[in-house]
């Protein structure tokens, strides 16, 4: 691991530590979370590493469409 990768690591898990006690937590809470999730994301990535390659996660919503009658009619000034 290179040490530019750990700094950069140490910086965000910093700005997320002093954000979150900014906001009222205890700094062991948030390190406890933060433990509990990597474990969690670690577990799923030894399982599944790229889970979109496979089709095993959420497909994305796709927009609503506008095909519905006069969705490609403009409002003009004074019409409403």
């Amino acid at each position: 691991m290179s040490r530019n990768l750990r700094e950069t690591v140490r910086e965000r898990i910093e700005d997320v530590v002093d954000m979150l006690v900014g906001k009222g937590s205890k700094s062991a809470d948030v390190f406890d979370a933060m433990q509990a999730e990597i474990t969690a994301l670690r577990r799923a990535y030894d399982r599944d590493p790229a889970p979109a390659d496979d089709g095993s996660a959420q497909e994305t919503l796709e927009e609503p469409s506008n095909d519905w009658p006069g969705a490609d009619e403009k409002i003009q000034p004074g019409d409403v």
